[in-house]
């Protein structure tokens, strides 16, 4: 939400939380058995460099199986779920 404010303003900030209250985004809380994926993921992608954020939400695509990302970081077009499938990057309207 920090993000959409400043590269949006409000009207992307209220998409965003509409989506929440639409239940159209999910949350997926990441666990302490996940750490080494997370840092074997930023490893592997440090010459973007990917960082924490980004690195939970390949993991939380490869464990839920969902492709679709709403993100203004356009390096998720380069990461890979599970090393092969690629993210459908849904595109914010401003």
């Amino acid at each position: 939400m920090y993000l959409a404010l400043h590269r949006g303003g409000w009207a992307m900030q209220k998409q965003l939380g509409q989506l929440l209250l639409d239940k159209l985004l999910v949350i997926y809380e990441i666990q302490e058995n996940d750490y080494d994926r997370l840092l074997n993921l930023m490893e592997k992608y440090r010459d973007r460099p990917m960082n924490l954020a980004d690195s939970t939400l390949v993991l939380t695509a490869e464990k839920t199986g969902y492709r679709q990302i709403l993100t203004l970081d356009s390096d998720f077009l380069f990461y890979r779920i599970g090393n092969r499938n690629t993210f459908d990057v849904i595109q914010v309207q401003s």
